[in-house]
Order: structure tokens, then sequence, then C-alpha cells
């Protein structure tokens, strides 16, 4: 959506749900109007996929996520849980805007204790084989060890999936002298795999971390309970985050969440596909 803007082009219109357009030299001509009702737009979008200066739907990805970590510093104001540290940061980079806004709306610095060298290493889901995701995610982060030793740190990631690259993340963290490692998820555990994006390469919803530790508690019976395990205000919600935090050696964990996932969209939440999270297409 932002390629063209060095073409000298400017935003005309978007485009509904379906609808198709013929573009001539006197303008533009709708040949389908399609269905506005029909448009359902992956959150994930914002959330991680997208490029930071990309548009979708009227909504800027930079402003999107730092307008979501915003909200995440409210909720944890409002709930009493703004941990006392010495800086936020982001897993670089779609965590960066995230933590950004996190800082701006709780007083607390931003820095970055670590950063990422991205000239000979891709994103780190993509490799097929898990142990090679390792790998990726390690290599690519060089640490600032005076920002990082002695020090209590918040950071905010875009999501937990696994918990693998976390876990590595964490340990690399305290192996260079963090003092407190917090963590923040920008979005609600994720409970479903993607049906329609390949964002994910679980194969099994028991690869997701949230599921393997609700199978772990309820067995068969723990898809009655996701609903509740997906809610942090809720008994199981909390038990779901103790459990997180325990695994990943976190010294406290939240994740956002949907209300105010959606509400960091800034889109009515019908146009949203949030199955990832709740299961409901």
């Amino acid at each position: 959506s932002f390629a063209f803007q060095k073409l000298g082009y400017e935003t005309f219109k978007e485009l509904d749900a379906g609808e198709i357009v013929k573009i001539t030299e006197d303008g533009c001509e709708v040949l389908d109007p399609g269905d506005p009702s029909k448009l359902k737009i992956c959150t994930f979008m914002w959330t991680y996929y997208g490029y930071p200066t990309a548009v979708y739907e009227g909504v800027n990805v930079e402003v999107m996520r730092t307008r979501n970590g915003e909200i995440m510093a409210e909720n944890d104001i409002n709930n009493g849980c703004l941990p006392d540290v010495d800086y936020v940061c982001g897993v670089p980079d779609s965590g960066t805007p995230h933590a950004i806004g996190y800082a701006n709306r709780s007083g607390i610095p931003f820095a970055r204790p670590f950063i990422k060298y991205t000239p000979t290493w891709p994103r780190s889901f993509m490799p097929t084989n898990q142990s090679m995701r390792n790998v990726v995610a390690k290599m690519k982060l060089i640490p600032v060890h005076e920002l990082i030793e002695g020090k209590r740190l918040l950071f905010v990631d875009d999501s937990i999936v696994r918990g693998t690259q976390m876990r590595e993340t964490v340990e690399f963290l305290y192996e260079n002298g963090a003092k407190e490692v917090h963590m923040r998820s920008a979005c609600p555990p994720i409970m479903y795999g993607c049906k329609y994006l390949n964002f994910s390469r679980s194969h099994s919803e028991l690869e997701l971390i949230a599921r393997q530790i609700i199978h772990e508690f309820e067995g068969e019976e723990g898809v009655k309970y996701i609903a509740e395990y997906s809610d942090s205000s809720t008994e199981r919600g909390k038990r779901l985050r103790d459990e997180i935090c325990r695994r990943l050696k976190l010294t406290s964990l939240e994740f956002q969440s949907l209300p105010g996932k959606v509400k960091a969209v800034g889109l009515p939440e019908c146009k949203l596909c949030t199955y990832c999270w709740s299961g409901k297409e």
C-alpha cells in the first residue's frame, strides 16, 4: 500500500471486499461494488505481518502498534500491575513500536538493549525446522551490555506462539546480566492455528504454548474452557498466564486483551478476523 507513493501517486479510494474497479485515463469505473459486509481482515496484519508504513483499511501499521502499546500500559496502570523497571524495550522489529507506545503512556524510558542484525538473517518464523528457527532468533540479536547488566527490563513482543524463541530471548538477557525480565504480549494468547494464512509453522494446535498448557491442565476437556483461559481476569486465565510466566522464566507477564486489540485497530470488530485468539470465524 506504500510502494506507489514513491512513484508520485496518492490514495484515491479503498476497495471494499470483493469490489472490482477499472482504471482508465478518465477515472475509476466500478465494475462490481462487492459486499462491504463481508470484509474480514486479518488483525495480525497490523500486529506482526505488516510493514510499518503499510496502511490497511485506512489504518497505518506503525500508528496502530504504538496505540496498542499505549492501551497495554493503560491496562497495567488501571490493574495496578505496572512494574518498577528501568527500561521499556521492544523485541525487534515488530515489538518495537508497541514498546514505544507503552513507554510513552507509562512514562518509563524506552531503550534498545539488543539490536537485530538483519543483513544475513531472515524473519525467524520462516524456517520450517524448529532448531533452525532457534538459531536464527539467537544469532540475529546483538546485546548492548550497558543497557542490560543489572537492569530491570520490560519487553513488549508482538505475540507468544510456541514460546520457544521467547524462552531463548529471556535466557539471552539473563546471560547478559539482566536483573529482571518482564514481558508484555501485544495480543491475547494464541489459541488456534490460522486457517487462512501461513503465519505459523505449527502443524498442531498443541504446538501452541497456550494450548499445550490447557491440555496439560484439563486434558481433552480443555477446549470447553478456552474462552476463560483467553481472559486474564478469570481464574483460569490467571493460571495460564502464571504457568507461561514460570516456563519462560519471566518476572511478570501480561497479555493484551481482545477488546484492547480491537480498540487499537479502530475498526468495528465485525470487520476483523480474530480467529487465532477467539476461534470465531
